[in-house]
């Protein structure tokens, strides 16, 4: 392998940073940068997300900087719903990383495995902080490419006993029984209703633009994570579910804007000091959940810092198990 000098650039394909990026990997990655979000330490720039209009594509950028960890960068990429039919995720996305000294690129890592696997991180983490220790049962809505990296992630957070889940198109969910039948527990397909009364974790990964959880239908001491909103008027549940839980987010900017507290705090139902950065209770700042019947809800907008902090994991992985191309600019 060449030498690695001020001069190189690195690249860590999508290839390598699935060999060298596990859950646990991602998990310890996210749950730094949520708690150094909260201290101050790393802050994430506006996210430009705009429509390109055509192939009904959604395109943008993320970027920020974590101080503590000297990480730097940017992810571009987006959303392509026509990708399916071509054989391709409909998540494409790649990751830069600069020098925070000089300003110069370090590294080009690939981002749609990562962005799975972060994004799935982040809503373990709000489980392992907020969810109920007794918690046995894990429903999940949506059945698209990211709902086995979220119930594989989830599954290891909790001693959980059944997986049930839901999806608008049923024969879909194939894929995530085979996940679960993998990890040697039981699934079953449910509808909506009936997966709230009865799950104790409910994670939302869809594309809706309308509640798909109504504030009556789930129980008391449920632990939601809210992963789907990432846009204006994207949404999963009821505002007045949202309004009547106990709040939690990522970033409270975004959760604000484009995430799905958007709605409820859109409506007046609530305001940004009833939203808690989840890195306050990773530090200790605040206690997280207070009592087993109350309803936690965490708002997984997806940051830019996420992204950053697994690829500057996959880089300094894959140098060190020799696994990345360097080049000269």
């Amino acid at each position: 392998m060449k030498s690695i000098n001020a001069d190189s650039v690195l690249i860590v394909t999508e290839e390598v940073c699935q060999q060298v990026v596990g859950r646990g990997d991602a998990f310890t990655a996210v749950e730094n940068v949520f708690a150094a979000m909260a201290r101050g330490d790393a802050r994430n720039f506006p996210v430009v997300r705009e429509a390109l209009g055509h192939s009904q594509a959604l395109y943008g950028f993320k970027s920020g900087f974590d101080r503590s960890a000297l990480i730097l960068g940017v992810k571009a990429g987006g959303y392509w719903p026509e990708n399916a039919s071509r054989g391709l995720t409909n998540h494409q996305s790649s990751i830069l990383l600069f020098d925070p000294d000089t300003g110069r690129l370090r590294a080009i890592v690939g981002g749609n495995y990562l962005t799975a696997v972060r994004t799935a991180a982040a809503s373990a983490v709000s489980i392992t902080h907020l969810a109920r220790t007794d918690a046995e049962v894990l429903g999940i809505l949506g059945a698209g490419h990211q709902s086995a990296f979220q119930l594989r992630a989830a599954a290891e957070q909790r001693d959980f006993k059944k997986i049930i889940a839901w999806n608008k198109t049923a024969d879909r969910l194939s894929g995530l029984r085979a996940a679960a039948e993998y990890i040697g527990l039981p699934f079953e397909a449910m509808d909506r209703e009936d997966l709230c009364a009865e799950a104790d974790v409910i994670i939302t990964m869809t594309a809706s633009h309308e509640a798909l959880i109504m504030k009556d239908w789930v129980k008391p001491g449920t632990h939601l994570a809210c992963m789907g909103a990432d846009t204006a008027g994207k949404q999963e549940v009821d505002p007045k579910l949202a309004a009547g839980a106990s709040l939690f987010t990522d970033d409270v900017s975004q959760s604000s804007t484009i995430g799905e507290i958007q709605h409820a705090k859109l409506q007046g139902l609530i305001g940004s000091d009833d939203i808690t950065p989840i890195g306050e209770v990773i530090n200790g700042a605040h206690p997280g959940r207070r009592n087993d019947s109350e309803i936690t809800l965490f708002d997984g907008t997806g940051v830019g810092l996420q992204d950053l902090a697994v690829a500057n994991a996959a880089m300094e992985r894959a140098i060190a198990e020799g696994k990345v191309q360097i080049i000269s600019l």
